[in-house]
């Protein structure tokens, strides 16, 4: 019988029979496996983070709980997978809208490569794919360049000039090449050394400063053409040139005669635009003058020749009338714009100057008073004033009935 003792079991008591098997023997063999398995570390992770979003309430469970739990585990993760999805594509796609500014263009690069140029307004881009660079397009940008330079009689002269100039194309002003802003920098020095390089400096100085201008302009755009960088050029302003300090005075000088030049001149022509339309008038008036003048005497000289076919017919009938009545109107006329004092002494006729008579009565000093006892002869001596003398009152009354 002590073969059939169990040398592992307890003191005092007996092993049972091979054949027969104690009650605990199924968990002794649960035990023994479960000590066999890996450790579950990952499960247990994943169930305390399930544990922590609420998908096991229960504070603590039996062991036949926790088996249960580890294998509901992969089911409720797999439920939260399609709502993250969802919530991370609504996040991306929320996140690639973007606003254009009204002055500004969108350049668009997918994954680095020219995509396309958007307007200003509301967009959307796919993020992480696409990246937008907004560039301004309406601003005017100034660029200021300046130095001392060799002109072509070997002078050196320091210039200032500013380019103003934007942006035509957004695409071409960003990839054209590596820096449009100081392409465009380097392309000015070498179009401004260029034209004063060509020419003189007291030209320069003086009276070709708009030449230097337009030429600087001009070979600029000849020069960026090539680089076609997306940039217009709006404007050119040559701003200042000085000379050396050892001529600077004598420059000055010629700068200061040369304005003055330009002064006078204005000055002239000022005045000579002041003075031609008085001439204008002055000449217009002598015309018009000159016009009515000589329509005056064709008219007075085509009356006369009327008023003498008039007569004619009266020259034949009486001559000698017709000849005295001519002689004494021509008489009249004259007589009337002299001023002269007919005295008709009965037998002959006297004629006083009557300007001169009152000219020296006015020299004179005031006369005394004549004595009474004035001789008849003094009184006689008196100059009277007559009318110019008029035929005999019969002949013009026959004249006149006779003409008329």
């Amino acid at each position: 019988m002590a073969q059939d003792q169990d040398p592992w079991a307890a003191p005092g008591k007996n092993s049972q029979p091979s054949n027969n098997k104690p009650a605990d023997e199924p968990k002794n063999q649960g035990s023994h496996q479960q000590g066999e398995q890996a450790p579950p570390d990952l499960e247990e992770a994943f169930s305390n983070l399930l544990k922590k979003l609420g998908g096991n309430k229960s504070g603590s469970n039996n062991n036949n709980n926790n088996n249960n739990g580890k294998n509901q585990a992969p089911v409720q993760f797999g439920k939260f997978l399609p709502l993250a999805a969802l919530l991370g594509a609504v996040i991306w796609g929320v996140s690639g809208f973007y606003t254009v500014k009204e002055a500004e263009r969108g350049v668009v690069t997918r994954f680095g490569q020219l995509h396309a140029i958007v307007q200003p307004g509301l967009n959307w881009k796919p993020t992480f794919i696409d990246k937008v660079i907004p560039v301004n397009v309406e601003q005017v940008r100034d660029l200021k360049t300046q130095g001392a330079m060799l002109t072509q009689d070997e002078n050196m002269v320091r210039v200032e000039l500013t380019v103003q100039y934007r942006v035509s194309d957004p695409a071409k002003y960003l990839f054209s090449v590596i820096n449009a802003d100081d392409s465009l920098a380097q392309a000015t020095d070498s179009a401004l050394r260029y034209v004063i390089g060509h020419m003189t400096m007291d030209n320069i100085l003086t009276k070709e400063r708009a030449v230097v201008r337009d030429n600087t302009w001009k070979a600029l755009n000849e020069i960026i053409k090539s680089y076609d960088m997306g940039l217009n050029i709006i404007d050119v302003n040559f701003q200042s040139a000085r000379p050396p300090e050892e001529v600077k005075d004598a420059f000055d000088d010629a700068i200061k005669a040369q304005e003055d030049e330009q002064r006078y001149i204005r000055e002239a022509e000022a005045y000579a635009r002041e003075r031609e339309p008085i001439a204008r008038g002055n000449a217009q008036r002598i015309i018009e003058e000159a016009t009515a003048y000589k329509d005056q005497i064709v008219l007075e000289a085509q009356g006369e020749v009327e008023r003498f076919q008039r007569l004619l017919p009266e020259f034949k009938a009486n001559p000698t009338v017709l000849k005295e009545r001519l002689y004494i109107e021509t008489m009249e006329s004259v007589m009337a714009k002299t001023p002269k004092v007919m005295m008709d002494n009965g037998s002959s006729m006297t004629v006083l100057p009557l300007d001169q008579l009152l000219r020296n009565k006015a020299q004179q000093p005031p006369a005394q008073t004549a004595p009474a006892t004035q001789p008849q002869s003094a009184v006689n001596s008196q100059p009277v004033l007559t009318q110019p003398m008029k035929p005999a009152q019969p002949s013009a009354v026959e004249r006149q009935g006779r003409f008329n």
